[in-house]
């Protein structure tokens, strides 16, 4: 991303969440959770709805009680290091029900050391009344050296989600103890990143997929460039300092550990040809793109061709992104990747691309047509006239208005701070959030989404969850050198809704990979379980489903990684709904 920069010279109810248990069907396990009714409009002709198409968000940072300020440290040097932190990760660490958030952090440059508790990464625990404490020093989290992105997983199935923080000198991977505190086991792990005869690698961020269907979470890690301080030279345009290209170095493999299901990894990037594809990775995302079973592996590159890994089945992996028309844009171009998100946005099974990049790119939308081959669509869709002028970091694919049909958020900042003297363009730039409006074709409906959205703020990474378990999902985006967004959605609207929170049985316990499909009198949508969405952020695992009109599901399909199959029937929307795994 650093690159593309020089081209051209992101009211909570306190619910006492009970628990209803809900008939077997089949090998069955369902528990159901109380949340709050549908909000009903009184208009001039009675109970009306106010226009489905206002998609609103209210920034509710100020009374949240998160005083984080995100510190990148900028230096005289330029280090390039200094753009490019910002994750944040929507997670829920106590088990009480309510989404947590988590923020990476900064170091001192060029020590890249924590120095004092404002470079700590910090924890934030969900109150449940709209405010936040900081749990950061009480849980073990404060964490060490340059710290980049996260990826949330249990990886040890225990039941409590543990953590993995990817950095530029280290990364570390933390064990959530099921009391409230973490224990970093990076060492006992063996997942610090180090990749056999490379030494350590810059890691941007990584996710959590269970690549070999074994019922346990393995970790992909994704490497940036090969860049050390000691060497890094001060670039200038204009004779004005500014951070170098990343044309200037080289690019590294990513690392794939595979889980042993002893509390330790095996680093397989060789043995599954990982370790052949060299690039300059920004974002991952997870999806099953030609329904064989097995998630397959995209990773955003920085002016640099696309991955698209193909799971073969058989441990290895195959990049197929030339091929199957992803590696590039319709004009064969190169973009400076960033941000990433996989996931069926035309309700036709087949789970689709969508990437943030620079000014003057556009923000790619690759439409799976299937037999493994996508399209280009990004001009069809309105998205170049509506993204070409802005820098995107972190991205999501949701339903924001539960009408049926997937939504985006891109969180907008330019790459320089001193983007208005050497580019002539703004630095700070405000959110957007894109409307589907069916066909492929998406709205720009930042304007009326809330006062935020005319903000201009120099926005990194975003992560998605429902905050407060009202079946509206919400956004909090991270900031440079200021406190994040936290974007509670308050779309005013009749629409229906469900939230699936999935527990693993021969699967692993969050059940990511997991692919649903819901049916309703509306037609059939599709979703799978994952925690990897956007730039160097992690969202709610949960899924979610706008359901529009429809107020009862009548078929709700889960595929399990290791197969399992599982259905439900007749299902009452407007519920967050607990899933055990059907025993086989």
């Amino acid at each position: 991303m650093l690159a593309m920069a020089l081209r051209g010279v992101v009211a909570v109810c306190a619910l006492q969440l009970g628990v209803l248990t809900a008939p077997l069907i089949g090998q069955t396990s369902v528990t159901r959770e109380k949340v709050g009714a549908p909000t009903e409009i009184k208009t001039a002709d009675g109970v009306g709805r106010r226009d489905s198409h206002a998609i609103s968000f209210r920034n509710a940072s100020k009374s949240s009680g998160i005083s984080f300020v995100l510190r990148n440290s900028v230096s005289p040097q330029r280090y390039s290091i200094e753009t490019m932190t910002g994750g944040v990760a929507l997670f829920d660490y106590n088990n009480d029900g309510l989404l947590d958030i988590f923020f990476t952090n900064g170091a001192t440059i060029p020590a890249l050391e924590k120095r004092d508790a404002s470079y700590w990464n910090r924890l934030y625990r969900n109150n449940g009344d709209g405010t936040y404490t900081d749990v950061t020093k009480e849980a073990g989290l404060a964490g060490m050296g340059y710290s980049m992105g996260v990826a949330t997983g249990d990886y040890d199935n225990d039941g409590f989600v543990d953590l993995y923080v990817a950095g530029f000198d280290r990364n570390q991977l933390f064990h959530n103890n099921g009391d409230g505190t973490f224990t970093d086991v990076t060492a006992k792990a063996h997942v610090d990143g180090v990749a056999p005869g490379a030494g350590k690698a810059w890691s941007v961020t990584a996710g959590w997929i269970d690549y070999n269907h074994d019922g346990k979470l393995d970790l992909f890690v994704v490497n940036y460039l090969s860049y050390k301080l000691g060497s890094a030279a001060l670039c200038h345009v204009n004779k004005l300092p500014a951070y170098c290209a990343p044309n200037d170095f080289v690019g590294t493999a990513n690392i794939l550990y595979r889980n042993n299901g002893d509390g330790t990894f095996t680093d397989v990037s060789v043995p599954s040809h990982i370790a052949d594809y060299v690039g300059k990775g920004m974002g991952v995302a997870f999806a099953d793109y030609d329904g064989d079973g097995y998630d397959d592996i995209f990773v955003s590159n920085d002016t640099f061709p696309n991955f698209l890994l193909h799971n073969n089945g058989d441990g290895t992996f195959t990049d197929v992104a030339a091929i199957s028309q992803v590696a590039y844009t319709d004009n064969g171009r190169t973009v400076a990747g960033m941000g990433a998100d996989f996931r069926d946005l035309d309700n036709d099974g087949r789970p689709d691309i969508f990437h943030t990049a620079m000014f003057g790119d556009s923000f790619p939308l690759y439409a799976n047509l299937g037999g493994g081959q996508f399209a280009d669509v990004t001009t069809k869709s309105g998205l170049t006239n509506q993204t070409s002028r802005s820098t995107g970091w972190g991205t999501g694919i949701f339903d924001f208005d539960n009408d049926g049909r997937k939504d985006l958020f891109t969180a907008d900042a330019a790459i320089l701070d001193n983007a208005m003297e050497v580019e002539h363009r703004p630095y700070a730039l405000p959110d957007k959030v894109f409307r589907n409006l069916g066909n492929m074709t998406f709205e720009d409906v930042s304007a009326g989404a809330g006062e935020s959205f005319g903000v201009a703020a120099a926005h990194r990474g975003a992560a998605f969850g429902d905050l407060n378990n009202d079946g509206k999902i919400d956004a909090v985006v991270t900031v440079l050198n200021g406190r994040p967004e936290v974007m509670m959605n308050e779309t005013l609207n009749q629409n229906h809704w469900i939230i699936l929170k999935l527990v693993g049985v021969a699967d692993n316990r969050d059940g990511l990979g997991t692919r649903v499909k819901i049916v309703t009198q509306s037609g059939a949508q599709f979703n799978e379980a994952t925690t990897a969405v956007g730039y160097s952020s992690a969202s709610d695992k949960r899924v979610h489903f706008g359901l529009g009109s429809d107020a009862v599901i009548d078929r709700i399909e889960l595929s399990w990684p290791t197969g399992v199959k599982q259905v439900l029937t007749h299902v009452k929307a407007d519920q967050i709904l607990t899933v055990v795994e059907g025993k086989p």
